[in-house]
C-alpha cells in the first residue's frame, strides 16, 4: 500500500502578524516530500502561496475570515479530499458556532460526510476522536499572535501536521517549534494515528 504525506498548514498571517514561517520549518518542508497541501485559510500574501506551491503542486485552499484579497472571493468555506475510503474534509473553523463546540463539529463532519475534519482557526494544535470521528487543529505554522478563538493573552506555539496515508489509516505528524529558557528554538513531533471506524492512539 503506497502512502502519501500530506501538509496541513494554515492561520499564516503573514505579514501582517508574522514575518515568515519559522526557518526551521521551511528546512523540513522541501520540494518532491509531499504530495498535496491542505491549507486551512489565512493565507494573507502572494509569496507564501507561491511558496506553498513550490511544495506541492496539488494545493487546496479555504477561505479563512482573514482572507480578503480579490483572489480569494473565490475559495470555499470547506471542501473534503479523498485518499483511497477515506474522506478528508477542512474548513477555517470561523463557521463552527460556538468555535469548538463538539456538537458543531459532529454535525459539520456529518454534513460533509467525512471521517477526518481538520481545522483552522484556534492557532494551537488539538486532536481527538468523536463518535468514529477524527477531528484535528493543525495550529498557526507561523504562531500568529492574538487571533485564536482560545483566548487571549496565551502565546501559540507554531505548529503544522503532516499527514501520512496508509489504507484506512491515517498517521498525523505533528511538528512544534518550541522555546527552552534560553531562547533556543527546535522543533518536537509527535505522533498520532486514526483508523477509519473510529480507533485512534
Amino acid at each position: 500500500m503506497t502512502s502519501r504525506l500530506v501538509l496541513c498548514i494554515g492561520d499564516l498571517f503573514i505579514p501582517d502578524r508574522a514575518a515568515d514561517i519559522p526557518a526551521k520549518f521551511k528546512k523540513l518542508l522541501t520540494p518532491g516530500k509531499i504530495g498535496q497541501i491542505l491549507c486551512l485559510g489565512n493565507l494573507t500574501d502572494r509569496a507564501t502561496y507561491d511558496w506553498l506551491r513550490s511544495l506541492a503542486p496539488d494545493l487546496h485552499i479555504v477561505k479563512g475570515d482573514f482572507d480578503c484579497d480579490p483572489s480569494s472571493s473565490t475559495l470555499a468555506l470547506s471542501k473534503v479530499v479523498t485518499h483511497g475510503s477515506l474522506r478528508i474534509g477542512f474548513t477555517h473553523g470561523h463557521t463552527i458556532i460556538p468555535p469548538g463546540d463538539g456538537d458543531s463539529l459532529l454535525i459539520a463532519a456529518r454534513q460533509m460526510d467525512v471521517d477526518v475534519l481538520l481545522v483552522g482557526g484556534s492557532h494551537r494544535f488539538e486532536a481527538y476522536e468523536m463518535e468514529g470521528k477524527f477531528f484535528i487543529y493543525p495550529g498557526s505554522a507561523t504562531g500568529a499572535m492574538g487571533m485564536g478563538w482560545w483566548g487571549e493573552g496565551e502565546e501559540p506555539v507554531p505548529s503544522f501536521v503532516l499527514m501520512d496515508v496508509q489504507g484506512d489509516v491515517v498517521v498525523f505528524y505533528v511538528y512544534q517549534l518550541r522555546k527552552d529558557a534560553s531562547g533556543a528554538e527546535s522543533v518536537g513531533v509527535e505522533k498520532v494515528s486514526y483508523r477509519k471506524g473510529g480507533s485512534s492512539q
